[in-house]
């Protein structure tokens, strides 16, 4: 009868605790200038400008960015997660920019070209996320 009453307290003190995941990405922070733009036809390539790089379709509201080509090598590849300083959202990598453009990237605003004019043209932090090597 002890050894029951004591395994009764004993299991009863113990916790159970949450297995503690382990992280799967690592977060690098790097400056760049930051610019807006638009799904509209004479700020884009293509005779759709809803279509990105990578074949996705842009619909405003989505909270992505296109990236100069530089950033590609340092992992700001299709759908990389990014933080972006001033913003409470995470934004996805959905397109590229221009050769011409260096350590840029532009943040999508839909069709308010407004909205993106008034952002303008900034230097600020991202955060960007790395898988990291199981």
């Amino acid at each position: 009868m002890k050894k029951l009453l004591l395994c009764v307290i004993v299991l009863a003190s113990c916790t159970r605790q949450k297995p503690v995941k382990k992280p799967t990405h690592e977060w690098i922070g790097h400056e760049v200038t930051a610019s807006a733009y638009n799904s509209v036809f004479w700020q884009t390539d293509s005779i759709n400008p809803s279509v990105a790089a990578w074949g996705d379709t842009l619909k405003p509201g989505m909270k992505c960015i296109a990236v100069s080509r530089d950033l590609l090598k340092m992992g700001l590849t299709h759908n990389t997660m990014v933080k972006i300083d001033t913003f409470p959202d995470t934004f996805y990598v959905k397109d590229k920019m221009h050769y011409r453009w260096r350590n840029r990237i532009d943040i999508y605003m839909g069709e308010d070209v407004k909205k993106a004019r008034e952002w303008g043209k900034k230097k600020l932090m991202i955060c960007y996320a790395v898988p990291l090597d199981e």
